[in-house]
């Protein structure tokens, strides 16, 4: 089974996903730390967040590796970028990053063949839509831009960095617009997905909510 959890940034489809793979014993694939490693190795090596070519050649040799664990692993060239791909200056390039064609494309053909060899869950912005249109369980999460802003200032102050809930906002904001409006795998809602709006709902709702649908698929398929 295949199953594929879109969203806006912030709206927790991170932590969600890890849960639900650990409950049901799957895989699970990191798709947004893929394109920050990607944000984050071309600020190490001075390539611009709008050549396309240059970064989806930046994903074919980078010999990209994510550790499952509590908290996903992330390694380039063995080196562990797990924490800096998480600092607010890759937060920002990572949205330019994404747009770019070539590099979804690559991205894309190596997140299939991760999903297609085994159980997996996969989460990201288009998910259901591009990468695994095929998924048995598709979920749009979402949250208000507020609600949002609040749990990233959160997880910010976590980690001892500066930064204030207003900034935080625009920020969600403004990436809500981009990744609505880009040309390339632009953000929406499968037609065949189940929204969940989280704002109200606490993370073991969420995956209870998600984990049903799992249980229904998964008895459809037998029937």
């Amino acid at each position: 089974m295949k199953i594929a959890i879109d969203g806006p940034a912030g709206a927790g489809k991170s932590t969600v996903a890890k849960m639900v793979a650990v409950k049901l014993g799957y895989l699970y694939i990191d798709t947004g730390a893929m394109y920050r490693a990607i944000a984050w190795l071309a600020r190490a090596q001075n390539v611009s967040p709008q050549n396309g070519p240059a970064l989806a050649e930046l994903a074919r040799n980078c010999n990209l590796t994510l550790k499952p664990g509590a908290a996903t692993g992330v390694f380039v060239h063995n080196q562990d970028i797990s924490t800096d791909i998480r600092l607010p200056e890759i937060s920002e390039l990572v949205g330019p990053v994404s747009a770019q064609k070539e590099l979804r494309e690559e991205l894309v053909k190596q997140q299939q063949a991760m999903a297609h060899a085994v159980d997996a869950v996969l989460d990201g912005r288009d998910i259901g839509t591009v990468v695994l249109p095929d998924a048995e369980v598709k979920v749009f999460l979402t949250a208000s831009p507020e609600v949002r802003a609040h749990r990233r200032l959160k997880d910010i102050q976590k980690m001892g960095l500066p930064d204030t809930f207003d900034q935080i906002l625009k920020a969600i904001v403004e990436r809500d617009h981009k990744d609505s409006t880009r040309a390339e795998s632009p953000l929406r809602q499968a037609d065949d997905a189940v929204k969940v709006d989280t704002d109200t709902m606490s993370i073991d709702q969420v995956v209870e909510t998600i984990l049903l649908l799992c249980a229904k698929c998964e008895k459809t398929i037998r029937i």
